[in-house]
């Protein structure tokens, strides 16, 4: 029996290690940096925190995602098909750097596609 995509991620810990990194390439990307400007150290922590436990819970862990559904959370942003790609991009460049098996990727990028729909705006 394979496991879940939670435990072949590493777990808790490596999934917080990986959205650590990811958030810090968007956080500083010249495109999509702009959608961070004006938050603080509190509040992206906070969007840190999030993005772990969904991904967490969608992969199969134990976490609980309490955060606002997708399409209210990223309504208003303005977040074009170009945006997206920089962020899939961004989680891909994360994911290989932290050695993650293609498979697990693949897996990965398909729940993240699952979201565009209500993600991109333009």
């Amino acid at each position: 029996m394979q496991k879940d995509l939670y435990e072949r991620l590493g777990g808790y810990d490596a999934i917080a290690a990986v959205v650590e990194d990811f958030m810090g390439r968007m956080f500083i990307d010249k495109q999509v940096g702009r959608f961070y400007v004006g938050h603080g150290t509190n509040s992206k922590k906070r969007l840190h925190q999030f993005i772990v436990e969904m991904l967490c819970q969608v992969t199969g862990g134990p976490a609980k995602y309490i955060g606002r559904d997708m399409r209210t959370a990223h309504d208003g942003l303005g977040i074009t098909e170009s945006d997206w790609q920089v962020g899939v991009n961004n989680l891909t460049a994360t994911l290989n750097k932290f050695n993650v098996p293609q498979q697990e990727i693949d897996d990965v990028l398909a729940i993240v596609s699952g979201l565009k729909s209500v993600i991109v705006e333009i």
